[in-house]
């Protein structure tokens, strides 16, 4: 069945625009609470922020919406996506939100719903409540409505439980590590965390001012964090997604080590220590071949599912492994969480470096990845891969790389373009199978 508010990652828009009102924020409260209303106990739902402006308004009104229909509601302020995921198990609560957009610009924001076992709702979850907003939903009576109180401690809860993931013999005393949070929810909790097991810290990307969340720093503008790196001569750079689910490491020459590398070292060590689960990792179609094979060298298997962390869980979940993520940083160690971690999976990676006794450099970049283009052609409308001419040069083109590449054409979940992506041993005959496919697409629309 078709969405009408829900996307891969939630419900998320332009703020005081479409779905990013605070009328809809209401009544995503007003249907998301009667939804979880199981039960004769008192409900509560746990709502937590990024630093975005939109997020005080979004707050308020996802609680009118909530206290309304009867569900107590504990506000925690900002606070990383999935410190809202585990606070949400751990205070046995009905269900979370998290306001958030993600690596989007201030102007944006997004509403991401929890169950109470702290993982995104299922598919049948959200359609159910997307009916809900456009019906009508039942009031609690006047004695019942829902309270609402605000936690001073949640902020420290995740600290320790950030700290309680790092093995417990080592320590980061005399590493110096540049940190940079986005401006963005992590602000406070990653700096203390990183502190607290002893880091020598820089600190970029901690002055929120509710406009700069993800402008020109954190993980999807990795440049500050490089050049931080080199200027104050640290060890390693780590950084974060304006709602810190995402991780981009830096070393110690300002080289940018990705989620496939950093997924690669964690299942490494952990495959070491015989913690590794289901035999390799998952991650999406978008992952670099480089990976796979280095993989497949050292025993090791990948499983590949459509682009998203949610498949990727969903993969991991079913298969039985612990270990996945994307190439864009999502990286989720179900050991610990139930969604991607940024400041969890830093201290995996931290740990690592720390055993190796040897620079980032040497230890986070594990294979060479092969040369990889991503290339996308917008269209206003219709279905331009259904097309026999594009069929066909698709199909040209995967007999070309067969057993020298890859090849992954899909239509972007966000925006009207077709991502055509290709990788292979030589360079040169990945872009001109790249644009041989983008001209077949443009002649189509």
């Amino acid at each position: 069945m078709a969405r009408k508010y829900f996307g891969t990652d939630g419900i998320r828009g332009l703020t005081n625009a479409g779905a990013m009102t605070a009328e809809m924020a209401m009544k995503v409260g007003m249907a998301a609470g009667r939804h979880f209303l199981r039960g004769d106990h008192r409900h509560r739902v746990v709502i937590g922020k990024d630093t975005r402006l939109s997020g005080y308004m979004l707050e308020s009104a996802l609680q009118a919406g909530f206290t309304s229909v009867g569900m107590d509601v504990t506000l925690v302020g900002p606070m990383p996506t999935p410190a809202v995921a585990m606070l949400t198990k751990s205070m046995r609560a009905d269900m979370g939100v998290m306001i958030s957009a993600s690596h989007n610009p201030f102007y944006d924001n997004g509403i991401k719903l929890f169950g109470p076992d702290g993982y995104k709702l299922s598919d049948e979850d959200e359609l159910a409540i997307e009916a809900a907003i456009d019906g009508d939903v039942t009031l609690a009576p006047a004695g019942e409505i829902g309270r609402a109180k605000r936690i001073d401690d949640a902020r420290g809860r995740y600290i320790h439980f950030a700290k309680s993931t790092f093995p417990n013999d080592l320590r980061l005393d005399g590493m110096k590590v540049v940190v940079d949070c986005a401006n963005g929810a992590a602000y406070q909790v990653a700096p203390e965390a990183l502190w607290e097991l002893g880091a020598d810290l820089v600190q970029i990307g901690v002055h929120p001012n509710g406009l700069n969340i993800n402008d020109r720093i954190g993980s999807t503008h990795p440049a500050a964090l490089s050049a931080a790196v080199i200027e104050h001569g640290a060890d390693i750079g780590i950084a974060l997604d304006g709602d810190a689910d995402r991780l981009i490491v830096v070393d110690e020459k300002g080289r940018v080590v990705d989620g496939d590398q950093l997924m690669a070292t964690i299942a490494a060590g952990w495959a070491r220590a015989g913690r590794l689960a289901g035999g390799g990792l998952v991650a999406t179609v978008m992952s670099n071949l480089g990976l796979e094979r280095h993989l497949a060298a050292q025993g090791l298997g990948l499983i590949r599912t459509a682009v998203g962390d949610r498949h990727v869980l969903e993969a991991m979940r079913r298969r039985g492994y612990n270990v996945g993520g994307e190439q864009s940083g999502h990286i989720i160690l179900s050991d610990y969480a139930t969604t991607g971690d940024g400041l969890v999976a830093a201290l995996q990676v931290l740990a690592e470096v720390c055993r190796a006794g040897a620079p980032a450099s040497e230890v986070l970049h594990r294979f060479e990845p092969l040369p990889q283009l991503l290339k996308n052609v917008r269209f206003a409308g219709g279905k331009p891969l259904e097309t026999d001419d594009v069929k066909a040069v698709i199909a040209a083109a995967e007999t070309e790389l067969a057993g020298r590449g890859r090849l992954v054409i899909r239509p972007s979940g966000t925006e009207p373009v077709i991502r055509v992506m290709a990788e292979g041993d030589d360079l040169a005959h990945v872009e001109q199978v790249v644009d041989r496919i983008c001209d077949a697409v443009r002649a189509a629309v």
